[in-house]
């Protein structure tokens, strides 16, 4: 915040209050959310503005900062902002789900107390409720090493935030409305880039000097590939992870996912086409931006360069090669590969199939034969305050039952510091792409096929990328290996916002039976209540 007032000041006491390590930085935040006219392909559309902005504005950071940001809700509807990859530790919180928080009232103002705790890397925000998502309110986080830590490639002369994905023309508020009347969202209309289409953004570059792009596919319901006009990408960091340093021509990126390139302007001084594509679709839609080195005379060298589409060896193939860094420090000084996941016992398996059952003429999406559908009071809240009814533990299985599809509010029961092997099972001919709030994951397996316990003998136990979100290939498995090291609730949900919003999501509650600050943090004094807990108070001030 620039200037300091009286709600800086109470702000900060109340973060304070809250008990987050005093000895970590604060970084202020006053958003203000509003409708407002956007034209990102050419046709007038309502948007979800933040402080005015499409996108919304960057959260820069450094691991262990304290982030307060403080949003008032002037929507006529309620909303609720999620932390895309921050791991909330002993936090859930400020997840920003309606799982765990009850949403921002019209009119009203609530303030998020985070804690960026042992990350660093690229991540995103956005819109949780509805399909407000598709109206814009997302922007980028990112979060640098602390100063003593060393990184593994010298300081960029810039730092760069591409906020990619599809993109409908259709007001949010339509698209919910078919995905209410039992229907699935039609094809998208194209492809954003930072808020633009084709030639709306301009990335200026020394010839010479070397630069990082931090990409997320924000989109809704199609993968993309990323590639750079006769540029090379070094990959160097996946959703809070140093990579190997491999070099990619074109690099495939899923929904919810975020990567670190590094690239150098060595080419002839020219404008070159940034270029973004759908993956694994009958039709492909492209979107450009321009790399324009500064001392360029504005030309083209050639037309935008192609890249791949339907071709699924090859995306499961850098897949694989995307793996730890092990020599390199995280956000502790401590090396990456000091934790050796693959000498841990898993204590559990959770088989994870994804369908997309008919349920009462109405197309659902499903997990486990469970389609999921949201509670009056969101889940935290009503664990907390000991409210029965709202949801029951063990109302999701441990694997597929090969059932149809049913309703039902499912959150599956999981002990504090287990350690869990889950396998995402995808027999269905689209690309699902998994994200798992509350932790970091180790990708430990994907082939095609069904998955069997012999699968494991393929397992990488060595140096598998850890990251949040994951792909799972047409009638294909990923195995993951899960330490469940944080207490709350949280939400297991496909990144594909329609199949999540008609049910391919559920709750995972990770309980510790000893009631200490130490493995989880007290409810908020500022938690708004709502549903069967509306009038009950949080703690005292």
């Amino acid at each position: 915040m620039k200037q300091w007032s009286m709600k800086a000041t109470l702000l900060m006491l109340l973060a304070m209050l809250y008990t987050i390590n005093g000895e970590d930085p604060y970084r202020f935040f006053d958003w203000n959310v509003t409708y407002g006219d956007i034209y990102p392909l050419g046709v007038k559309q309502q948007g979800i503005l933040i402080n005015g902005q499409f996108p919304g504005p960057q959260i820069d950071s450094v691991t262990n900062d304290n982030v307060i940001v403080s949003i008032y809700n002037n929507l006529d509807e309620p909303f609720l902002i999620t932390w895309n990859g921050i791991q909330q530790r002993r936090n859930s919180w400020q997840d920003g789900v309606y799982g765990t928080n009850c949403p921002i009232p019209p009119g009203q103002n609530f303030t998020y107390i985070l804690q960026v705790k042992d990350q660093i890397g690229s991540f995103f925000y956005f819109p949780s409720l509805g399909m407000h998502r598709a109206a814009g309110g997302f922007g980028g986080i990112t979060i640098s090493s602390r100063p003593r830590i060393p990184v593994p490639f010298p300081p960029p002369a810039g730092d760069f935030t591409i906020l990619a994905g599809d993109w409908f023309k259709q007001n949010h508020t339509d698209l919910k409305a078919i995905l209410d009347g039992g229907h699935d969202l039609p094809f998208p209309d194209g492809l954003l880039i930072n808020g633009r289409g084709s030639n709306g953004f301009t990335f200026n570059v020394d010839q010479g000097k070397t630069y990082r792009l931090r990409i997320s596919n924000v989109g809704l319901t199609t993968s993309i590939n990323f590639r750079i006009q006769g540029h090379k990408m070094l990959l160097v960091e996946t959703e809070g992870t140093h990579t190997l340093q491999n070099t990619y021509s074109s690099l495939d990126i899923h929904l919810g996912q975020s990567y670190s390139v590094l690239i150098t302007a060595d080419q002839p001084p020219a404008n070159y086409y940034m270029v973004v594509s759908t993956r694994f679709t009958s039709q492909v839609l492209s979107a450009t931006s321009i790399l324009r080195y500064s001392n360029s005379g504005g030309s083209f060298p050639a037309p935008p360069p192609g890249g791949p589409t339907i071709q699924i060896d090859w995306s499961l193939n850098q897949a694989r090669s995307i793996r730890q860094n092990l020599t390199a420090s995280g956000p502790r000084p401590n090396p990456q590969g000091s934790y050796h996941y693959g000498m841990v016992n898993f204590t559990r398996t959770i088989r994870l199939a994804n369908s997309a059952p008919i349920i009462n003429g109405k197309q659902r999406y499903a997990v486990n034969s469970v389609s999921f559908i949201p509670a009056d009071t969101p889940l935290k809240i009503a664990d907390y305050f000991k409210i029965s009814g709202v949801f029951s533990l063990g109302t999701i299985s441990d694997s597929p039952n090969g059932g149809g599809g049913y309703l039902q509010t499912s959150v599956m029961a999981a002990d504090f510091r287990a350690f869990a092997e889950i396998v995402f099972e995808n027999s269905e001919d689209t690309v699902q792409s998994w994200h798992i709030d509350g932790h970091f994951f180790f990708v430990v397996g994907m082939d095609g096929g069904p998955w069997s316990e012999a699968s494991r003998t393929s397992y990488n136990l060595r140096d598998g990328i850890s990251r949040s979100t994951v792909q799972v290939y047409p009638r294909s498995w990923t195995a993951l290996y899960v330490p469940l090291d944080n207490v709350g609730m949280w939400n297991i949900r496909s990144q594909n916002w329609a199949r999540q919003y008609l049910g391919q999501q559920f709750y995972l509650r990770v309980y510790s039976p000893v009631n200490s600050w130490r493995d989880e943090y007290p409810i908020p004094k500022n938690a708004i209540t709502c549903g069967r807990a509306s009038g009950r108070k949080t703690r005292p001030l």
